[in-house]
């Protein structure tokens, strides 16, 4: 995978990258960064890159030519078109799924915006998908642009020691992440669960699923998929669901007496 970042600063994006994961990803070759200073195609000697908004309002708007040949001095060199997600409030919300779609690809371009957003002309013809990280405004698209490209990398075979770890961890099914213990096996007075001292992998296999289960019916009710499920799963649901029901009547009970 090679990530090409149009940015204003891409020290941001170089430092950030170099570390952990990412970083030794980069050393073996898994994953390939380079930046583009949108700076560098400024058409003034003070290296402006951005201009007062046509209509009048607060703030100023990233001009479309820097943009535009910041963009087109990667697609020249590589000798083709290359999808260009453009990091923006306005995109749809980045999620599992949508990191493992742009993992697919060999080569990805991130627009990062700054100061009031980017000339509508440039993002109508260059940028192939718009993507937001959650309902808030940032300062500028880098780190939403980090977080799909941490998210996306770890998609890509190699980047984790453990390959089993991309399709256990949480989001890559319906559940959330089951909780992990390590040494001590006693910590002011909370013990590891005894199922996982055990060594019999079947009951570790079922303690966890049932955990991720309960887990996710009490944080994110809304991920579970009754239609989607082995008949294992379908079977500790209804369990879960029995036990629900059972404490909201005992709940509804006292609230009587």
């Amino acid at each position: 995978m090679r990530y090409y970042v149009l940015t204003l600063f891409p020290d941001m994006i170089q430092e950030a990258m170099r570390h952990s994961i990412l970083g030794r990803a980069q050393e073996d070759g898994k994953i390939k960064l380079e930046t583009v200073n949108i700076r560098d195609f400024s058409h003034n000697k003070q290296m402006h890159v951005d201009d007062a908004p046509y209509g009048g309002g607060a703030g100023m708007v990233m001009q479309a030519p820097p943009v535009y040949e910041a963009w087109e001095s990667v697609v020249s060199r590589i000798g083709h078109k290359v999808p260009v997600v453009f990091m923006t409030p306005a995109g749809k919300v980045f999620n599992q799924q949508k990191a493992k779609e742009l993992s697919v690809y060999p080569e990805l371009i991130f627009l990062c915006g700054h100061y009031e957003g980017i000339d509508q002309r440039v993002i109508d013809e260059i940028v192939t998908e718009e993507i937001s990280i959650g309902d808030y405004v940032l300062t500028g698209g880098e780190l939403p642009a980090l977080v799909v490209m941490d998210a996306v990398s770890r998609m890509v075979p190699g980047v984790l020691g453990n390959e089993t770890s991309a399709i256990d961890e949480s989001f890559s099914g319906m559940y959330l992440e089951y909780p992990q213990y390590t040494r001590p096996p006693e910590f002011h007075g909370q013990a590891v669960p005894e199922v996982l001292l055990s060594g019999h992998h079947e009951n570790i296999r079922k303690w966890r699923l049932e955990q991720s289960m309960r887990i996710t019916e009490a944080k994110r009710p809304e991920l579970l998929k009754p239609e989607l499920m082995s008949k294992e799963e379908l079977k500790l649901y209804r369990k879960l669901q029995q036990e629900k029901e059972e404490a909201n009547k005992k709940e509804a009970n006292k609230k009587e007496l």
